[in-house]
């Protein structure tokens, strides 16, 4: 059976822990567009002020266009303002705005810059995704150790991404001694937490005798639960177990099914498992 490799979190996430006005008006389905304009207003007068945290909550309604339209570079100009007094949100958010090339040209360098200074302040999103660059060589020099030790600082806090990411790094032996014991620990964490990725990379590790003893019916568990929330290679996996009894009967039509999950979510591997199911008249042929 062949196995995916580890799965890294990459994802970003502009304003996850921003002020309380535009968080609110964020995700309240109540909230009509008066109520928005309203907290439009108020929180420009409290930006002109100078108050960080409403020109942090200003910039985000820029961004997402909350009670006005959307403007990047305005959103940019507040997010600096409240940036520039030291509030990490606002450091941490204009740092994707640059990563992101939102508002101002793409600019790596700028981007780690900014999340450095949110992440010294303990911004737990600031600090994985300055873990990220290290790791992937954006906007400072890859080093895989500083990646593992940002991703760390995060994961204490109990990020769930940094920790995949950080048992990751110990799985591999990248900027830490390799560990599986410590990998499988940190991944457990994350997968309390219910993040898919953590989920399969248990599942792999109990495929595979990595820190745990083998037990197939114990990896079809942890693939099932990725699965069932649409990760595709935990998909494409369970789809294997099933066509081999590795863990679980064998049985052909739950392999079609989770191949065929997979395939819609554009796994050429599973794209090709399918074929040959449907080929030897075993798979169902829908």
């Amino acid at each position: 059976m062949k196995n995916i490799a580890p799965a890294l979190v990459l994802a970003f996430c502009l304003g996850c822990t921003g002020p309380a006005l535009a968080q609110n008006a964020a995700t309240s389905e109540q909230t009509d567009e008066n109520k928005l304009a309203e907290i439009f207003r108020e929180t420009l007068a409290a930006a002109g002020r100078g108050e960080a945290s409403a020109q942090t909550s200003l910039g985000l309604m820029y961004a997402k266009g909350l009670g006005v339209a959307r403007d990047d570079a305005r959103a940019v100009a507040w997010f600096r303002n409240a940036a520039e007094q030291g509030l990490a949100v606002a450091q941490y958010n204009l740092g994707l705005m640059y990563r992101e090339g939102q508002g101002v040209p793409r600019d790596d360098t700028q981007a780690v810059a900014w999340f450095r200074k949110a992440a010294v302040q303990g911004l737990v999103q600031a600090q994985y995704n300055l873990g990220l660059a290290y790791a992937n060589n954006r906007g400072v020099a890859r080093n895989d150790a500083q990646a593992a030790a940002w991703y760390r600082r995060a994961a204490d806090q109990g990020f769930a991404k940094a920790q995949n990411n950080l048992g990751m790094m110990y799985e591999i032996g990248l900027g830490v001694a390799q560990d599986d014991a410590e990998s499988l620990a940190w991944y457990s964490k994350a997968a309390e937490q219910r993040l898919a990725s953590a989920q399969f990379n248990i599942g792999l590790a109990y495929a595979n005798d990595r820190g745990v003893a083998r037990d197939d019916v114990l990896a079809v568990v942890w693939y099932r639960k990725a699965a069932e929330q649409g990760l595709v290679q935990a998909q494409y996996n369970l789809g294997n177990m099933y066509r081999d009894g590795r863990g679980v009967a064998r049985d052909d039509a739950q392999a079609t099914a989770w191949y065929r999950k997979a395939a819609e979510q554009g796994s050429g591997l599973a794209q090709e498992a399918l074929r040959r199911l449907e080929t030897s008249g075993l798979g169902d042929s829908r």
